[in-house]
């Protein structure tokens, strides 16, 4: 018989001591017997006598089943038996990979986002059970798929992918993730895969109770994942919020039409470029769109990421203004054909405002974006930018803050909060601009739009020593920066802005060119 050491835990995290007689086959839950079914009871043996590692879920269906062919659903329903009878907290769910068995009393976790007032859900990743590792970046991209359609439901909070990929590989309590983020429902689940058919089961828990509230699997083809994603995002959508059971199939993003591995060549740069650090990831990002495009010329979605991808290399400056300008005529493009989709006018818009100082023309495409999909990270944090360029910071603002909030542990945040620099400092405060971006140099240090917002917050605050240091950093970056260069390319087009440029660059070592 063995003891599990869940005595110090809260009353309300654990029902208390459980003692597991593995002979008998027997539960004592504080003293008490608990009927437990064969299986819940295999999982809870196999999860003790692992108590001091995690326990993947391809290991658990393997171990409890016996290497019999069944759904992951089984294992979630029996780790939902064994939460009722020893509590939500007894068992911690590791995203993306399985389970382990709680111990010891867990760390009160911090007070977060007050919950929003309509329906909020974060979406865990997914655990990738196709025993092919190198299909991890496929299921990703099912997941993020899945968060962004999501966004587009009117009356859904959802978090933002970023932070929910946050989680992967931790031992989480389902509670602590709900409170951190400030939401009411979490959503985890798995893929599987057999030859070309894939099996996705996901799993709806109220975060707070860990209570399952609804869970499904959706089977389909590879070849038609976009069916089986726009399935998977109507049901999810119907089981949190009633009403929205009407709502007709919604589409993330535009579809390829050619070739599907131009898909997938999108989602493998998705991941490249997710952290804007290093040259040679955009070097490689730029030959698999080219690769994509190739592949589907009419693929919208493939084109607006190369704009992207471009734009944000060169807001890095990771190479010139002028060696992403060929894009320029594609952004447009793009624009002008009438898409719907809220994220290939949100690239486009922001690659003809910041590399061809387009502003207004972009601000258009965001707006458009922002309506058709108003909780979007990446669209919101492009109309920050946008609207700082043309020097509106409240809006801007409002823009990047709400941005911050649907995506609070977004480990590109070094980018996102750069935005807040030139916002904060147009509207005066200058000395929370550079908290701020001081901040974001911690978190990126590379990225080049930091570095030189903060040679002009401290030259504005005369900081002068200070802002030297940065512009020395910024030649390290840049080292054929000049203030004429920087003047024709920059997006900015408030001259109060353009006018602290042209006063502290040349003061902190940038020549005049």
């Amino acid at each position: 018989m063995t003891v599990g050491a869940l005595a110090d835990m809260p009353d309300n995290d654990t029902r208390g001591a459980f003692r597991l007689d593995r002979e008998s086959r027997a539960l004592l839950v504080d003293g008490a017997p608990v009927a437990l079914g064969a299986r819940a009871f295999d999982v809870l043996t196999h999860l003790d006598l692992h108590r001091d590692r995690v326990v993947s879920k391809a290991e658990l269906l393997e171990t409890v089943w016996g290497g019999l062919a069944v759904e992951e659903g089984n294992l979630t329903v029996q780790i939902s038996a064994l939460r009722k009878v020893l509590g939500p907290k007894a068992i911690a769910t590791v995203p993306g990979v399985g389970y382990k068995l709680a111990s010891g009393t867990a760390p009160a976790a911090p007070d977060g986002p007050a919950l929003p007032d309509i329906p909020s859900l974060a979406v865990l990743p997914f655990s990738n059970l196709t025993a092919k590792p190198d299909q991890d970046y496929l299921v990703d991209g099912i997941v993020t798929e899945l968060i962004a359609t999501l966004t587009k439901v009117p009356g859904l909070f959802v978090i933002a992918a970023t932070s929910s990929f946050a989680y992967r590989g931790r031992a989480v309590q389902l509670a602590d993730v709900g409170r951190e983020l400030g939401v009411r429902y979490v959503l985890e689940g798995s893929v599987q895969q057999a030859g070309m058919s894939l099996r996705i089961t996901v799993q709806l828990v109220e975060a707070a109770t860990g209570r399952s509230i609804w869970s499904e699997r959706f089977t389909g083809e590879l070849d038609d994942i976009f069916d089986l994603q726009d399935r998977l995002t109507e049901s999810v959508a119907a089981a949190i919020e009633p009403t929205l059971r009407a709502a007709e199939a919604l589409r993330s993003r535009e579809k390829p039409q050619q070739d599907k591995r131009a898909y997938d060549l999108c989602l493998q740069v998705e991941r490249v470029i997710r952290y804007t650090s290093k040259p040679e990831d955009f070097t490689r990002a730029f030959a698999l769109l080219d690769e994509a495009i190739a592949l589907d010329q009419g693929y919208a979605y493939a084109r607006a990421l190369r704009c992207w991808a471009y734009t944000i290399a060169a807001g890095g400056r990771f190479i010139k203004t002028q060696q992403a300008r060929h894009i320029v005529p594609d952004a447009y493009a793009l624009m002008d054909s009438g898409t719907g989709d809220a994220i290939t006018l949100t690239y486009a818009g922001h690659a003809a405002a910041y590399l061809d100082k387009g502003a207004e023309v972009g601000l258009v495409a965001l707006r458009k974006a922002k309506s058709l999909n108003p909780n979007s990270v990446a669209v919101l944090c492009s109309s920050g930018w946008l609207h700082s360029y043309v020097g509106e910071f409240e809006t801007a603002l409002q823009d990047i803050n709400r941005a911050l909030r649907l995506n609070p542990l977004d480990p590109n945040h070094g980018f996102v909060r750069s935005a807040l620099g030139p916002i904060l400092t147009g509207l005066g405060r200058v000395d929370e601009a550079i908290t701020v971006l001081e901040q974001s140099y911690h978190e990126a240090p590379n990225y080049g739009s930091t570095v030189f917002q903060l040679i002009l917050s401290y030259w504005r605050t005369g900081r002068i020593e200070d802002a030297r240091r940065m512009g020395r950093e910024f030649m390290r970056i840049n080292p054929e920066m000049t203030l004429r260069y920087t003047l024709e390319t920059t997006p900015f087009k408030h001259e109060p802005q353009l006018q602290l440029i042209r006063e502290a660059l040349p003061a902190c070592g940038i020549p005049e060119g």
